[in-house]
């Protein structure tokens, strides 16, 4: 792994990668508090865009290296991107709807 080449443990890749994980899911589960959404699938769906906007942000904004460190500009625009993401969602999935 490209972190592991940089000197950071094994351990130090693993905190980034939890860090970001809970970010996305805790601000997905917020969001289904927010919206007052009841239906299982779709609070499910909603940690699942968090999780996977806070991952592509926190990988893009460290460049590339999320998996080494996570700074606190990484955090910001994963927390930014996971809460964009779950937004455009909810947007699409209303309109889906009659």
């Amino acid at each position: 792994m490209r972190a592991l080449a940089h000197g950071y443990s094994q351990k130090d890749w693993r905190l980034g990668l939890i860090i970001l994980l809970v970010i996305g899911a805790l601000l997905g589960w917020l969001a289904t508090i927010a919206l007052r959404v009841e239906d299982g699938r779709s609070i499910f769906r909603n940690v699942m865009a968090g999780v996977i906007g806070a991952l592509v942000a926190g990988l893009v904004a460290s460049g590339g290296m999320f998996l080494a460190t996570i700074s606190a500009t990484a955090l910001l625009w994963a927390i930014a991107a996971a809460i964009v993401l779950i937004a455009i969602y909810n947007l699409a999935r209303r309109k889906a709807l009659p």
